[in-house]
Order: C-alpha cells, then sequence, then structure tokens
C-alpha cells in the first residue's frame, strides 16, 4: 500500500482517537442498507459516538503505534469503528440495541477496545448488558447509605420509645 499524506494524515488522526477514547467498538457492517446505516449513525451521534470505516491497514498500523495489542485478529473483513470519548459503555450498548431491534443476523460485534484493553464479542456483549451509569452509581450510593440510614432508624426507635413512654406517664398522672 502506497503511503500518501492523506493517509498518514488519517492514521495520525485514528491513533490520537483510539488513545484517547473511553470505548471502542469494531463491527463489520454486512447486511445494512443505506436507510439503516443512516438511522445507526444518528444512535451513534446521539449517543455522542463516532462512527466511521477506516481501511483494516491504517486501523492495524495506528492501533501498533498507540500500543494496542491483540486487535490484528479482528481487523478481517468489511470493519467500521464506534469510538467513544466519554463513556465505555455507549458504543456496545448502542450497537448492541440496534442489532437486536432490527434483528440483524449478518452485522456482528467483531470486538472492542476498553480503556485501551481489547476484549471479545461476548466481552462486549457483557458491556452493553450493563445498566446506565446514573444507575449503578445510584445503586452504589443507596449500598454505601443503608448502614447509616439503619443506625439513624435505631437511634430514633429508642428516643421513639422514650417519647412514648414519658406520654404515657404523664397521662397516668393526669388521669391519678
Amino acid at each position: 500500500m502506497a503511503i500518501t499524506a492523506e493517509k498518514e494524515a488519517v492514521v495520525s488522526e485514528l491513533k490520537t482517537k483510539l488513545s484517547d477514547s473511553k470505548g471502542v467498538v469494531l463491527t463489520n457492517y454486512r447486511g445494512l442498507n443505506v436507510a439503516m446505516d443512516t438511522k445507526l449513525r444518528r444512535k451513534f451521534r446521539e449517543a455522542g459516538v463516532e462512527y466511521r470505516v477506516i481501511k483494516n491497514t491504517m486501523t492495524r498500523i495506528a492501533a501498533n503505534e498507540v500500543g494496542i495489542v491483540g486487535l490484528d485478529q479482528y481487523l478481517e473483513g468489511p470493519t467500521a469503528i464506534a469510538m467513544s470519548m466519554t463513556d465505555p459503555v455507549a458504543p456496545a450498548k448502542v450497537l448492541s440495541d440496534f442489532i437486536k431491534e432490527n434483528k440483524l443476523q449478518a452485522m456482528e460485534i467483531k470486538a472492542g477496545l476498553v480503556e485501551g484493553k481489547v476484549i471479545d464479542a461476548q466481552g462486549v456483549k457483557a458491556l452493553a448488558s450493563l445498566p446506565p451509569r446514573e444507575v449503578l452509581i445510584a445503586t452504589l450510593l443507596g449500598t454505601l447509605q443503608a448502614p447509616i440510614t439503619g443506625l439513624v432508624n435505631v437511634l430514633h426507635g429508642n428516643l421513639r420509645n422514650l417519647a412514648y413512654v414519658l406520654e404515657a406517664v404523664r397521662q397516668q398522672k393526669e388521669s391519678a
């Protein structure tokens, strides 16, 4: 492959994006017609994910120069890349939901990158099945807050019982 300035620019840009991205998913795009591809790109844009088709050779060169090991085996056949700079789960979730929603058997997830580490298709699917970040944070906070809430309820219980006893004594003295 002849290396031109244009190809070098693409590889340089891809190196930057691969090193800066939180989550990346590689997929083949077989089975997509133009309308479905447009719909998929719209969903990716809404989620803040960049979706591009880049030659495997350029992706291989960029990944090797960035130091990503193990990606070469997935760069066979038609490959599209979905990258997110902020959310490591977004590309996997959008792509998995799109495949399920449209019942696409030909389109498949090849592999992914999370924080620079290569994961296989099963890892990407497991990542896509995670609940949203906000739900995970809320669950964690609820778990951390539960013991404190229990302690507050126990302490209030003693005070509440003391108030009931004092009220009963007051009523008894009034009736006597």
